[in-house]
């Protein structure tokens, strides 16, 4: 992410505080359970293979915020344009070295010494009067008032039974199994959300993005985007998630998709948080950021939303009214995991930051976009009284970067997300969406992966493989996880 205050520390989860090896190499670590994860390989013979990044950066990027005072442009400009380039099939061939072979540059003085390289990036923080001509909001779907029904508690699963930790594949950036630096100008990224998008195809929905200069720790860069978009029809998965392509609005160059008004304390950026497909409609959950925090896993969110796409997402909306205002910056719903099922939507969900609870909503597929039609799961039964602030937590503090699914198969529900107080990711099931959910189990630990974080699970995973995408603040870029459940 291109402003992230955090980067300068390359800290991002409160309680990770395990840096386990200065030069950041992790071929051959152990995990919890003292077995060997092996790394992925890049996708061609002449790439090197992917070593993750010191913890001692090479480039040190420090923002200087200076107070502005502003008016609040109003809603951003969506970008529309959209371009389809046949790609080469074999990702080792680059289809726009004119876009991504630039010569690069020579050395400075502090590579030269052996030093990290400093960059001072002054940096405005806004102070914005409101828009005095806000646009024009069509009418909102016409309120409803959904009873209260009892939804009792089920007992706890076991806890799910974790081994065979495999650092599966790098899926993006340079020396990637798809080459996404020369392929979409994608050089860092991270998150990697993932839901059928239809049978036989997963979206992998992207967060903050730099297609230049970049340098990590975190998203240090030029060419910034909020978000991005894949498409695999990969059934493989034990050597990666090949994309077939990404949603793009110029030659070799992925779009930006939600656009953001990249304002510090207006809008920062717009981040995608889940997403899930009703019939030909694609749905993505995302947050609207205000400003990173200092403390680091934190942020204030203006609101968590709702945008839908009728074209297979090339193209999104945001919908004016499926929000959840964060009122004094603590309203729950801000980081939200959506998951059809049956004739419902759930959505779990978190204040902002990584350090809340999860809590519980439902809403009838359709109705989605109308937020009065929701239930929040609230002592036992699920009500519209209280709305979002009176729902009950279903699993309690630090959790951040959730992901949820259903697997069908064996009628159980699936949770992933980063336990800030373990320094890990951790696995959950549950018989019910509202529980009990089994104790938690570690899938990947910092002392493994420093500074990791996601851990959204691929929609395809079973009772026995499970899959899913980390990201690591010192790297800035997606791998592919798997572990074995007994």
């Amino acid at each position: 992410m291109a402003k992230r205050l955090l980067a300068v520390v390359g800290a991002v989860v409160v309680g990770a505080g395990a840096l386990v090896s200065s030069n950041g190499a992790i071929a051959e670590a152990e995990n919890d359970i003292g077995e060997a994860i092996s790394t992925g390989v890049g996708a061609c013979g002449t790439d090197p293979a992917p070593q993750h990044e010191s913890l001692v950066p090479k480039t040190l990027e420090v923002p200087i915020a200076y107070p502005v005072v502003t008016v609040d442009p109003g809603p951003p400009v969506e970008n529309r344009e959209r371009v389809k380039t046949e790609l080469p099939t074999d990702p080792c061939v680059n289809p726009c070295p004119d876009l991504t072979d630039s010569p690069a540059a020579p050395p400075g003085l502090a590579e030269q010494l052996g030093l990290p390289r400093l960059i001072v990036r002054p940096q405005p923080f806004n102070f914005a009067f409101p828009d005095p001509n806000p646009p024009a909001v069509p009418p909102g779907p016409e309120p409803v008032n959904p009873d209260t029904e009892p939804a009792p508690q089920v007992p706890a699963r076991a806890v799910p039974q974790v081994s065979a930790v495999r650092e599966v594949a790098k899926l993006t950036g340079a020396s990637s199994v798809n080459r996404t630096d020369k392929r979409w100008q994608v050089q860092g990224t991270d998150l990697g959300i993932m839901w059928e998008s239809k049978p036989g195809e997963v979206a992998l929905a992207f967060g903050d993005t730099v297609g230049s200069d970049f340098h990590p720790p975190g998203g240090m860069g030029l060419d910034w985007r909020s978000n991005l978009l894949a498409f695999s029809t990969d059934t493989t998965l034990a050597d990666g998630i090949q994309f077939d392509h990404m949603v793009s609005d110029s030659r070799c160059h992925a779009a930006e998709l939600l656009s953001s008004k990249k304002m510090d304390n207006v809008e920062i950026t717009t981040i995608p948080t889940s997403g899930f497909a009703i019939g030909d409609r694609q749905y993505m959950s995302y947050m609207s950021i205000r400003t990173w925090n200092s403390l680091p896993g934190t942020w204030y969110t203006n609101y968590g939303g709702l945008a839908y796409s009728d074209d297979h997402g090339e193209h999104w909306t945001k919908d004016p009214h499926a929000k959840w205002d964060n009122i004094f910056g603590v309203s729950n719903f801000q980081v939200s995991a959506m998951v059809p099922e049956g004739e419902f939507v759930y959505m779990f969900g978190t204040p902002n930051t990584r350090l809340g609870s999860i809590a519980l909503a439902r809403v009838p597929k359709a109705q989605i976009l109308n937020t009065t039609a929701y239930q929040y799961w609230r002592d036992g039964a699920w009500t519209p009284v209280g709305g979002s602030a009176a729902a009950t937590p279903i699993v309690s503090a630090p959790a951040g970067e959730l992901s949820v699914r259903y697997d069908a198969a064996r009628k159980v529900w699936q949770m992933s997300y980063l336990d800030t107080g373990k320094a890990a990711l951790v696995v959950r099931e549950s018989d019910s969406p509202q529980g009990v959910w089994s104790e938690s189990a570690t899938t990947v630990s910092a002392t493994q992966f420093p500074e990791l974080y996601g851990g959204f699970i691929h929609p395809w995973s079973t009772g026995e493989d499970l899959y899913f995408t980390m990201s690591t603040w010192s790297d800035y870029n997606v791998y592919l996880m798997h572990v074995a459940l007994n």
